[in-house]
């Protein structure tokens, strides 16, 4: 079994450089473009199941990397709510927001943000509700989303996975290996 972690293609709002969070937007062109990179570098690898985000540009990168494959929606993968920060321009964040994104460890979401426990704790549910398929697995979700999986299988991370740059459709690949999950590292392609 390999599980692999894709992060959705790009979209107007990540073109734009603004928070997207739950807001439904689809991929633009570029999001597409990679998508079908993403695809390519995965071809090798025969989907048996596919999870994604409920929101659009998760499931249409899902469908464009595994065509073919049914989707299975699962709410657990949805990006962090971004409350009344939704739709703020990174270069112009408030400097509650500010001081959180510069050290997600030691500072909380501002108050009416989901809480990064909170993502962590929907992330480990849905990994220890697919611990045992078999099979190769896709998840397509987000980038605070992917962190919060990311962190939850590398619990010596100490929150490394936060900051951590994620690109528009990197991927991420970790197995189960005697019935524990593996430390994951980014996917390359091969």
């Amino acid at each position: 079994m390999g599980i692999y972690i894709i992060r959705h293609g790009q979209t107007e709002r990540n073109s734009r450089q603004v928070l997207q969070g739950r807001s439904d937007d689809p991929l633009n062109e570029a999001g597409v473009a990679q998508a079908r990179a993403a695809a390519g570098r995965l071809r090798g690898v025969r989907f048996d199941r596919v999870f994604t985000s409920p929101l659009r540009r998760a499931v249409q990168t899902a469908e464009l990397v595994a065509p073919g494959v049914p989707l299975t929606v699962d709410r657990r993968l949805i990006e962090m709510d971004y409350g009344p920060y939704e739709g703020a321009g990174l270069r112009e964040l408030p400097p509650e927001v500010l001081r959180f994104f510069q050290d997600f460890v030691h500072n909380p979401a501002p108050a009416g943000m989901e809480q990064l426990p909170c993502v962590v704790a929907r992330a480990g549910e849905f990994l220890e509700e697919i611990r045992g398929l078999e099979g190769n697995i896709l998840i397509s979700t987000h980038a605070i989303a992917m962190k919060g999986l990311l962190e939850y299988l590398t619990p010596d991370a100490k929150g490394a996975y936060w900051s951590r740059f994620i690109e528009n459709c990197a991927v991420y690949f970790f197995d189960l290996k005697n019935g524990a999950f593996t430390v994951p590292g980014e996917w390359q392609g091969g």
